[in-house]
């Protein structure tokens, strides 16, 4: 079934201390978890809704992202959410099916998008649920007057599925006046009879800054890995070299089969050894032409996707040059930067150093240079 998603990331974290979107669970970003979720199940396109001062934000952090559109929020979720209908009126088909998902609830999984997508060749309108399994409680100034009974009651999660054209004019009728705490009541509000399919506790939502810690242990159980790279190019006539990711002037240049970047080679290799995925040479022979004067970023992309796909995740990295010119101290920094921005985490993750072999061997001779590299990541 063609379908498209909604995920509304509005949340001022208010409780959570931060907006609980941007902040990370297991490495990435809590939003990034349920836009793996729908790009993994088949989503045609993925609308993000962000507030209008996230806009930037945003763009920036999910910008190698594929099938995912940004649109500014409005002042209430139940606007934010037409606001994201109005985009996917431009590209959808008013029958195809649209799945709205709250950002707050990062550990959805293809198995639940699935069975709500299953429903729906049947039903109108179909959400995700669990039972209540507490007592109930009826409340006034703390005093209990009443208990009412838990049976038939379920616990509304996300995501919500409709066709595109039934929610839409749903919103539509809906009073402006009325708050509408999610689009099921919408929808019944409309008239449109909605089902319910099993969800699952891990779907619960994150409100507080300690259900990080609780949304974590339904998580899978992390491995750490340590892999190291080293990787050794001769010198030749140049203007220029590339190292970790940056170009510095220079009266010679590296001779290799790419741009033979030693240091992103040495992390590529520290990267796919600590995962067991070979070498970079397995991954990119050197006897391919395709890959004369590539640019060695691509060859430490591929080793992170790879890792990711894995559900694992890069802790840290540090790479050591080795090599009497050029000075590394002055470039130091930017190489730093760089590298975080490939690996696609924080640069205080990311040491670059650099030392002389005090004139001894080959680098010392200056007839090359080398790079070691040691990385730390994380698998399930």
């Amino acid at each position: 079934m063609t379908f498209n998603a909604i995920i509304v990331a509005g949340g001022s974290g208010q409780r959570s201390g931060g907006k609980k979107q941007w902040m990370p669970l297991r490495g990435k970003p809590v939003l990034c978890w349920s836009i793996e979720a729908f790009a993994d199940a088949g989503a045609s396109e993925i609308i993000v809704v962000v507030p209008r001062d996230d806009l930037d934000h945003a763009t920036l952090t999910l910008q190698s992202v594929d099938r995912v559109r940004i649109v500014p929020g409005g002042a209430t979720r139940a606007l934010s959410v037409q606001n994201g209908l109005n985009a996917l009126h431009e590209t959808a088909s008013p029958l195809d099916a649209v799945l709205i998902h709250d950002a707050a609830r990062p550990l959805l999984t293809v198995e639940r998008i699935e069975a709500l997508l299953s429903r729906l060749e049947t039903a109108r309108a179909a959400i995700l649920a669990v039972p209540v399994t507490d007592s109930l409680k009826r409340a006034e100034d703390s005093r209990i007057i009443d208990a009412p009974s838990r049976a038939g009651l379920w616990r509304a999660q996300t995501p919500q599925a409709f066709r595109l054209k039934d929610i839409a004019d749903a919103y539509a009728a809906w009073p402006g006046d009325v708050e509408a705490t999610d689009e099921a009541m919408v929808a019944a509000a409309a008239g449109i009879q909605v089902e319910i399919v099993e969800g699952a506790q891990r779907l619960q939502k994150l409100t507080y800054s300690e259900d990080f810690a609780v949304l974590e242990a339904f998580m899978p159980a992390q491995q750490m890995r340590i892999g190291q790279g080293f990787d050794a190019h001769r010198w030749g006539p140049g203007e220029s070299v590339w190292l970790c990711g940056v170009e510095i002037t220079h009266e010679q240049t590296l001779i290799g089969h790419s741009d033979a970047d030693a240091g992103l080679h040495a992390l590529t290799d520290a990267i796919l050894g600590a995962a067991g995925l070979g070498d970079i040479g397995d991954h990119f022979p050197p006897t391919d032409p395709q890959w004369k004067g590539a640019a060695s970023d691509q060859f430490l992309k591929h080793a992170v996707e790879l890792i990711r796909a894995k559900g694992g995740e890069i802790i840290n990295v540090d790479v050591t040059l080795i090599c009497e010119r050029p000075k590394i101290k002055p470039h130091r920094e930017s190489m730093r930067q760089r590298v975080a921005e490939i690996l696609s985490v924080e640069a205080d993750r990311v040491s670059i150093k650099a030392t002389t072999t005090e004139k001894m061997g080959f680098t010392g001779r200056e007839e090359g240079l080398a790079a070691q590299a040691v990385c730390l990541i994380t698998l399930p």
